[in-house]
């Protein structure tokens, strides 16, 4: 077995600092790095860029809504050209520092409210596979594994990495429960790892409601900014190696 272990970071910007990314790349296989909308700066994006790759960190584009004060978490009325072209403005962007740092990107990743109207909106997850595909068709779309954006990028052509995440809650339907509902975010990092084996060995992860749903996933999240993220994330990783699955970035 074998599973890419992703986090969201490059969230720092300006004289403000999220998360401990320089910790976390010692952990984790993939780096989803924000681009500058919704978070992040140049100066972040280029010295996290060239930290995962002296690390060995696979590095990926982490676009959201233009939306700094609201952290890319509040959905946004733009149109399916605008979120295209915004989405390709941040992959152009960051793919300029991978190249300076002598990387490519690996994977694109939607964040926080685009990510998750992308799930379900087939306008909102077109727009996105226009702007991946128009840029580089070799790179990765990371997503849920029943969602809209899944079926927009393998309707293109697309390679998709379907994602799970040790560190929230699921609903029945397999989508995440919203993080103003109570128990939305695991902070134990023993229930984490917990539920991370379980959704690799088994394809399975529980609800909330404690019913089993079906989950295959190619990629692990763990969210930078979740406090003691980096502690959650070695247990996380020591739990899965313990159990004979091999932790590598996605190919």
């Amino acid at each position: 077995m074998r599973i890419d272990l992703n986090c969201d970071m490059g969230e720092s910007f300006g004289r403000y600092t999220l998360g401990d990314d320089a910790a976390m790349l010692d952990i984790v296989t993939s780096a989803n790095v924000a681009c500058g909308l919704h978070a992040g700066d140049p100066m972040v994006m280029q010295s996290t860029v060239t930290l995962a790759a002296r690390k060995g960190v696979a590095v990926g584009a982490h676009p959201g809504y233009p939306d700094l004060q609201g952290f890319g978490r509040r959905a946004m009325a733009l149109t399916p050209a605008e979120i295209e072209t915004a989405v390709l403005y941040q992959i152009g962007a960051l793919a300029g520092f991978a190249r300076a740092a002598g990387v490519r990107l690996v994977h694109v990743k939607p964040h926080g409210a685009l990510y998750n109207v992308a799930a379900r909106d087939e306008a909102v997850a077109e727009a996105i596979v226009r702007a991946v595909a128009a840029f580089d068709p070799a790179l990765i779309v990371v997503t849920l594994p029943d969602s809209a954006l899944r079926h927009a990028a393998q309707a293109a052509g697309l390679h998709v990495a379907c994602e799970g995440f040790a560190d929230r809650a699921y609903r029945e339907d397999g989508s995440l429960v919203p993080r103003s509902e109570p128990g939305a975010v695991i902070h134990d990092p023993a229930q984490a790892a917990a539920r991370a084996i379980r959704m690799v060995t088994r394809g399975e992860v529980a609800a909330i409601t404690g019913k089993v749903v079906p989950l295959h996933i190619d990629t692990l999240c763990i969210h930078g900014d979740t406090p003691d993220a980096v502690g959650i994330a070695a247990v996380l990783r020591a739990a899965l190696e313990a159990a004979g699955v091999v932790v590598a970035p996605l190919r």
